[in-house]
C-alpha cells in the first residue's frame, strides 16, 4: 500500500523554524516528484514547493521563496521542506504529494498520491 506519512508540524513563534518530513512507504521516492502544499482554514489549497525525481529542479511559491528549503534523501525515502523565518501567515496544514514524472509541477492536480498533513501554527 502506497502511503506518505508528513511529521515535524507544530507551533513555533514567528521568526522560528521547522522541518518537515515526508516518508514514504510501500514505495520508492526515487522514481516520483514530490510537491509540498498547504491549505489554510477558508483558503484553497496552495503549492509551497516541489523537487523533480533527480533533486535537481525545485520551485518554490514566490510567498516562500528565500525562506523555505526542499530536499530530498532517497536513501531515506524521504522529502524534507525546512521553513525559515516562519510568519503567522505560513500558518495552515502543510500535505506532501507525489506523482510518478521527471519535473514537478506546482498544482495539487497533478499529483496521484497524497499524504495526511501535518499543521503547522506560526504566533505573533
Amino acid at each position: 500500500q502506497l502511503q506518505l506519512v508528513e511529521s515535524g508540524g507544530g507551533l513555533v513563534q514567528s521568526g522560528g523554524s521547522l522541518r518537515l518530513s515526508c516518508a514514504a512507504s510501500g514505495f520508492t521516492l526515487d522514481y516520483y516528484a514530490i510537491g509540498w502544499f498547504r491549505q489554510a482554514p477558508g483558503k484553497e489549497r496552495e503549492g509551497v514547493s516541489c523537487i523533480s525525481m533527480s533533486g535537481g529542479s525545485t520551485n518554490y511559491a514566490d510567498s516562500v521563496k528565500g525562506r523555505f528549503t526542499i530536499s530530498r534523501d532517497n536513501a531515506k525515502n524521504t522529502v524534507y521542506l525546512q521553513m525559515n523565518s516562519l510568519k503567522p501567515e505560513d500558518t495552515a496544514v502543510y500535505y506532501c504529494a507525489a506523482d510518478p514524472r521527471l519535473l514537478c509541477p506546482m498544482r495539487g492536480y497533478e499529483y496521484d498520491y497524497w499524504g495526511q498533513g501535518t499543521q503547522v501554527t506560526v504566533s505573533s
